[in-house]
């Protein structure tokens, strides 16, 4: 709890360091804070976090709310193939003046989107649904607020990989010059593991562990580069 306080009691700070403006800043939950996104709007930026629990209230408000309302515009993609799940998704998009009750305190006219994804497991035919939902300054169309989306969990993906697996958070480096360079090195693991998975025709080969993966080949060099030249 004190590291999450810490990062939200920073990031208005690091906003005064950066060049946001004409930008579309992306993150998670724990961001949706005033003091956040009042920041990233006088800087000149935009803004789409998701909205979830940490705000009760105005999550459990929108949740009621979309019930009744219109979307302005609706995307649908899909079914596709997809990390071997077959995915379809369906975003949504509402004016936020129709479902933010507490207008005032989040300063300004905003568009609340809702993802819908329902995934069935290619394996077994085992099926799941979820719903997200969003809150963003930047009023573009449902096409192009989902494509955001995606690319957000695109790069909380592979952070949780480097966290996860490879240990990223729990290391100490001695320098900047260090960390970016074992930073390039693990980022290249990822993505040929990624290179390999794709080339391997075994199932076993592909269900086979990312962390036993990345350990294996994060400390063995040479066991890396012959996997790069495996046909």
């Amino acid at each position: 709890c004190e590291e999450k306080s810490n990062e939200i009691t920073s990031e208005p700070k690091l906003l005064d360091k950066v060049d946001v403006s004409g930008c579309i800043v992306t993150a998670d939950a724990m961001s949706f804070q005033k003091a956040i996104i009042d920041k990233i709007r006088e800087k000149g930026g935009d803004f789409l976090i998701e909205l979830k629990a940490n705000q009760r209230t105005l999550r459990y408000g929108v949740e009621d709310n979309v019930k009744l309302a219109e979307p302005v515009d609706v995307y649908s993609e899909g079914p596709f193939l997809e990390h071997g799940r077959i995915e379809t998704r369906v975003c949504r998009i509402f004016r936020g003046n129709d479902l933010i009750t507490d207008r005032k305190k989040w300063n300004g006219n905003l568009t609340v989107v809702e993802i819908r994804t329902a995934t069935e497991r290619k394996s077994d035919g085992q099926k799941s649904s979820e719903r997200r939902f969003y809150v963003s300054s930047f009023h573009g169309s449902a096409r192009r607020l989902s494509t955001i989306a995606r690319m957000h969990w695109a790069i909380e993906s592979m952070h949780w990989d480097l966290d996860r697996n490879l240990r990223q958070d729990f290391i100490r480096r001695n320098s900047a010059r260090s960390a970016r360079n074992l930073d390039t090195i693990q980022r290249i693991v990822l993505a040929i593991l990624s290179i390999w998975k794709g080339k391997r025709k075994k199932l076993s080969d592909k269900a086979k562990g990312t962390a036993e993966l990345i350990r294996e080949l994060s400390l063995d060099f040479t066991a890396m580069i012959h996997m790069l030249d495996q046909k």
